[in-house]
Formats: C-alpha cells, sequence, structure tokens
C-alpha cells in the first residue's frame, strides 16, 4: 500500500471517502462469494446446521487461495470438498464433542448441531455484550489452543476466529467455536497462529465497539486468554496491513474507517507493551527470604547447648519446691 508523506496510507484517505453505497455494495459482492452456504433444519426432533460447499465453491477457494498467497496473508480455504469435510467434521468433534455431534452428510454436505447461545456478534451489534462473555471466549480459545492437530503437527488453531464465529450460552457461561472454513498455514508457528486467532478476534472489536468500551473489551479477553508468550507476538501484528492485503483487511474490520482502527491498533499495542514489560520485571525480582526474628531463641535438633543447661538448672534452683507452701505458716 503506498505511503504518504505525513505517514499515513493510501487507504487511510481513500476508503472514508468512498460513498456508503459502494461499501455496502462491496460487503455484498463479498458475500456472495462464499463459499459455502448454511441453512437449518429439524432432524429427530433436534435442530442442526446443514453446511452446504457450492457448485463452484472448489473454483472459489482456488481463486481465494491465489489472493492470500499474493497478499503475504496466511489463510487458505480448503480447495477439495472432502478435504474440507474432513475437517469441519474433525473440528467440530474435537472442541464440541463432549455434548454435540458432527457428520459428513452427502457429497457436498455436513450436518452438526446447532450449538444453544447466540453468537458474539449478535451481541456486540446489540449493545448486549458483557465482560463474562468476553472472558468466556478468552478461556475457550486458550482451551482450544492447547489441543493437539495432527494436520498442524502441533496445537490446533482456527483460521477465521471472527466473533461470527463464537457462540455463548448465558446459560451454562460457556463460549463455544464453530465454523473452520479456513485454515492456517502450516509453515507458520504455533505461537504466530494462535495470535492471528487473537487478532481476528480482536478487529471485530476495534472496529466496532464504541470509544469509552473497546478497550476494556479487548483486555477482558486477552486476560482470560493467559497466555503471555502469544499475547507478546500478537503485540507484532497489531499494525495496517500493506499492499493486496488491505482489501481482505476491509473485510475483517467491516470496512471501518482505517484511521481510527489504526489508533486503536497503537493504543492496544501500547498497552500490551507496558503489560509485558511489567510481567518480565515480575518474574526476574528476586524472592527476599524471611529473616530470622532477633527475639526468639533459636533451637537446634539434638543435645541441648551447656548454656541452655545451664541456664535451666538456675531457673529450677531458684523455684519453690512443688511441696513447699508458698507462705510460711501463721503463728497462734
Amino acid at each position: 500500500m503506498p505511503i504518504r508523506e505525513d505517514g499515513t496510507s493510501l487507504a487511510e484517505h481513500v476508503i472514508p471517502l468512498v460513498p456508503q453505497a459502494l461499501t455496502n455494495a462491496a460487503a455484498t459482492f463479498v458475500d456472495s462469494l462464499k463459499i459455502s452456504s448454511t441453512s437449518e433444519k429439524i432432524r429427530r426432533g433436534r435442530r442442526v446446521v446443514i453446511k452446504r460447499r457450492n457448485i463452484y465453491g472448489e473454483q472459489l477457494a482456488d481463486l481465494a487461495n491465489l489472493y492470500f498467497r499474493m497478499s503475504g496473508i496466511p489463510v487458505r480455504f480448503w480447495s477439495k470438498t472432502e478435504d474440507w469435510k474432513r475437517w469441519e467434521v474433525k473440528c467440530f468433534k474435537m472442541l464440541n464433542g463432549d455434548r454435540f455431534r458432527a457428520s459428513a452428510s452427502g457429497t457436498n454436505t455436513i450436518c452438526v448441531h446447532k450449538l444453544p447461545g447466540e453468537s458474539l456478534w449478535e451481541h456486540m451489534n446489540r449493545g448486549t455484550l458483557t465482560q463474562q462473555m468476553l472472558e468466556a471466549a478468552g478461556r475457550e480459545f486458550f482451551r482450544a489452543h492447547l489441543l493437539w492437530s495432527d494436520e498442524f503437527g502441533g496445537p490446533w488453531s482456527h483460521g477465521d476466529a471472527s466473533m461470527t464465529n463464537v457462540i455463548y450460552n448465558e446459560k451454562t457461561g460457556r463460549a463455544r467455536l464453530i465454523d473452520f472454513e479456513l485454515v492456517h498455514e502450516k509453515s507458520l508457528r504455533a505461537k504466530s497462529r494462535h495470535a492471528d486467532d487473537l487478532l481476528v478476534f480482536l478487529l471485530d472489536i476495534l472496529a466496532i465497539v464504541p470509544t469509552r468500551q473497546w478497550l476494556p473489551f479487548a483486555l477482558y479477553f486477552l486476560n482470560a486468554y493467559e497466555n503471555a508468550r502469544v499475547i507478546a507476538a500478537l503485540e507484532d501484528q497489531l499494525a495496517l496491513p500493506s499492499g493486496m492485503a488491505w482489501i481482505w483487511w476491509g473485510v475483517r474490520t467491516s470496512f471501518a474507517n482505517p484511521a481510527k482502527v489504526k489508533r486503536r491498533l497503537a493504543k492496544l499495542r501500547d498497552v500490551i507493551a507496558n503489560l509485558g514489560r511489567y510481567r518480565a520485571v515480575a518474574a526476574k525480582r528476586p524472592r527476599h527470604r524471611r529473616r530470622a526474628s532477633i527475639t526468639c531463641q533459636q533451637m537446634s535438633p539434638g543435645i541441648p547447648r551447656p548454656s541452655s543447661r545451664t541456664r535451666a538448672i538456675s531457673d529450677r534452683a531458684k523455684a519453690a519446691s512443688p511441696g513447699m507452701p508458698r507462705r510460711l505458716p501463721t503463728k497462734r
């Protein structure tokens, strides 16, 4: 992306000037290029989600992957429908198989149980997003990132961890992840993949949440996630992209004003850096041993010291005999 003399990018000046109608048209166009479609049905008395790869899904996946490679974006679609079905079902079972089911259904379809609750994206846009929801999301990201993936030969990652793909159940206080259409490049280290998941989630907050709430909301999520190494890696990703990647960035941020997003990224980067320095200092600070009290006699096992024995004998000699009355008898 070209950089102007004042240090700002061209997109920061062009995108705010784009009429809202064109922005909506761009969003609609992106939505029309979806590789898969979803619908809901009732099967055996239970609501399920049917996800179907569209007729031109494989071709669109190849085209999208070409763009991702040219733009340096570290995610890709599963081009082959069979690979996509296997990955979707496997991830759903791994993360949600304790209570919910998923299976392949037909040549280009999968069927998964509909999770109870609503997405955090719906809550955010309705103004009902809470600290408890964000902390639940942070805990679920942390749990999911500890799970093993044969595909990566290491810890699992989502690849498309936006708020639309985080479902929160208010009855249980539990957040769960869905929709595994995208996958990270295998060449990425686990720490970088996990940081990218956090970034994608946080971009929704940075782009949509009002000024007074966005930073506390971001910190609720990060503090619940806890992994300091991944959060440190996230710090390096909190910057506007360059080149063709800004198109995908616009999709990720719902075409929000780039100048606003840039300011918020810088603020969050500073906060994370300060938290990192605080943790480093706390980790290196030596622990002070408790000093022995100077008012207490130091004791050691074994035979008592002569001075102690002498002191005890002297004390007994001065004490009155147990059979001796404390007062002499009174004369009559």
